[in-house]
């Protein structure tokens, strides 16, 4: 499945200095070797020699010198397997030591050359080359990092500000560099065709594959080999990510997993996510739950899945199926939908504060009127909208059983302005493109169906299920509204020319600190139902829109 994997047991070493290093000039920016300033700034004299004078600490912007001189301290130290040294010349000491201690002692890195590149302000880059060396097995390992340089405050000493990514950019803060044996076997991950799936032939898989291997290596019947990994600390965990393979040693025997993965529509999926710096998208198979795409322009971390964020207008597929429910809407029903509309203090307005004056909920629907839903906030329930995600669609309980990790959604129970704000996919709604999806193959079908990635005959899982459905009335106004929207309203642009049973809704979210809110689209076209985001992308409609548009015709 590629070079990703997890060690299963870590073993406590007492920490020793780097050896076996081979002392090389660092190049590439003309660095020259400097001695390490001292901890402390020194002292002077006065004239009289009464007393001492304190000396001025130095501020501002740090010159090319100091950046070098900083910089050229730490990596000769570093390469001379000068551990203690090395940390010194960085802003915490004791997680600098450690970390490379381990580098030696537990990640076995030997014989390590660190080039440095050219300097961009207080920004280093370097370039690393070493041999891994385990239990008689030797392979070179190479790779590009930086530094940053900062100045300390208390005396304006420049040290390389630390951070795990110093020492590999695969690195967070609490991770730690391992070579041994792995405990969890490879796996080969295939799709639904029978096609190996591999992250050179479609990045955004990465993280999938290295979850697949987490949760099926040892099922699937594989051997494990010898690796050098990254092994994930406290943080990284909390943030669901997986260890990650840098360099196998020795290959173990991959087990195989499949999975309900369309080759076609995930090339097709990876295409279009490619020219956003942030989006992310996944496409369903309604009538069965199955996933037949997830793709991420930015590779990292796995938004589609495991993404937390303000769904913003979306979320009004879920609102509105409440407010039919209970009698508080219905598409050819006169709503209002006014400029502003106050509720818990807070006052809500439309985007470029428009109104519908004598409208119904079909248009306030089809124009993503906020005040529309906003104004029916005062008949509903605290928990009404909480209820409704779970008990409908299935969502918010943390209890899916995707194959992989996920995030389920989130749609806490919230009062006043706050719960307000989420009837409009705001206040405490959190959400990714796989739950918008889901959402969508909800209504196009009428009952919630858990995706999957991984059949559930494969290990016996059981699926979550809701715990009951929509009447037929609410459902077919439901489907009413997404249908118009596509039509005639703000999807239309983005769903021109996608023929069939189809229906759509678009959403922006806006996020504190960001100029331009996220675009969210969710549609759905006979079989398939997909979602996207495109982060700081703008009104839906124009982002995420054509994204989602453009696979539910590929896939037709």
């Amino acid at each position: 499945m590629g070079n990703r994997r997890r060690v299963a047991e870590r073993r406590k070493t007492n920490p020793a200095v780097l050896g076996g290093m081979i002392a090389v000039v660092l190049g590439g920016a003309g660095f020259g070797v400097y001695a390490l300033l001292g901890s402390g700034a020194a002292a002077e004299n006065d004239s009289s020699g009464s007393g001492r004078q304190a000396k001025a600490v130095k501020t501002g912007p740090l010159s090319a010198t100091e950046v070098k001189t900083a910089a050229d301290g730490f990596l000769t130290a570093w390469q001379q397997g000068k551990v203690t040294q090395a940390a010194a010349a960085t802003d915490d000491t004791t997680a600098a030591q450690a970390l490379l201690t381990g580098y030696a002692k537990d990640a076995h890195i030997k014989d390590v050359t660190l080039t440095s590149g050219t300097r961009t302000g207080a920004k280093v880059p370097f370039s690393v080359k070493g041999t891994v060396t385990y239990k008689g097995t030797t392979k070179p390992l190479a790779y590009d990092s930086s530094l940053t340089v900062v100045r300390r405050a208390e005396d304006g000493k420049p040290l390389v500000q630390w951070h795990s990514a110093v020492v590999h950019p695969d690195l967070q803060d609490g991770d730690t560099l391992v070579t041994g044996e792995s405990g969890t076997p490879p796996v080969k991950a295939l799709d639904r065709d029978g096609g190996e799936l591999t992250e050179k032939e479609y990045p955004s898989l990465g993280s999938v594959l290295d979850s697949l291997r987490e949760k099926y290596g040892e099922k699937a019947g594989g051997k494990a080999g010898v690796e050098l990994q990254v092994i994930r600390g406290k943080e990284s965990k909390k943030a669901e990510l997986s260890d990650k393979t840098l360099l196998e040693l020795s290959e173990g025997t991959p087990g195989t997993v499949k999975t309900t993965l369309s080759p076609a529509m995930q090339a097709a999926a990876e295409e279009q996510v490619a020219a956003k710096a942030k989006a992310s998208v996944v496409v369903l198979r309604p009538s069965t739950g199955e996933i037949l795409a997830v793709a991420n322009s930015s590779h990292g971390f796995n938004t589609a899945f495991q993404g937390s964020l303000a769904p913003g207008s979306t979320m009004k597929v879920i609102t509105s199926s409440l407010l039919i429910e209970k009698g508080l809407a219905s598409p050819e029903k006169a709503h209002p939908c006014p400029k502003y509309f106050t509720y818990g203090h807070w006052k809500f307005q439309n985007d470029d504060k428009f109104e519908i004056k004598g409208g119904t909920f079909k248009a306030s629907f089809a124009r993503s009127c906020n005040t529309a839903f906003i104004s029916q906030a005062p008949e509903l329930d605290d928990d009404s909208l909480t209820k409704q995600a779970q008990q409908v669609f299935g969502l918010s309980l943390n209890n899916w059983s995707v194959g992989v990790s996920t995030f389920d959604g989130a749609v806490p129970v919230q009062s006043q302005a706050q719960m307000a704000a989420e009837l409009i996919g705001q206040g405490g709604v959190r959400m990714n493109p796989l739950n918008m999806a889901s959402v969508s193959a909800t209504v196009k079908t009428g009952t919630f169906k858990q995706p999957y990635l991984v059949s559930p005959e494969v290990d016996g899982r059981q699926l979550a299920t809701a715990s009951r459905t929509m009447s037929a009335a609410t459902l077919s106004q439901l489907r009413e509204l997404m249908a118009y929207t596509a039509a005639y309203g703000t999807a239309a642009e983005a769903m021109s020319g996608v023929t069939g049973d189809v229906g759509a809704k678009t959403g922006s979210a806006e996020v504190d600190g960001q100029k331009q809110p996220n675009g969210w689209f969710t549609a759905y076209r006979d079989d398939l139902a997909a979602a996207g985001v495109v982060q700081q992308g703008g009104h839906g409609g124009s982002t995420a829109g054509p994204i989602v548009a453009t696979l539910l015709k590929s896939g037709g």
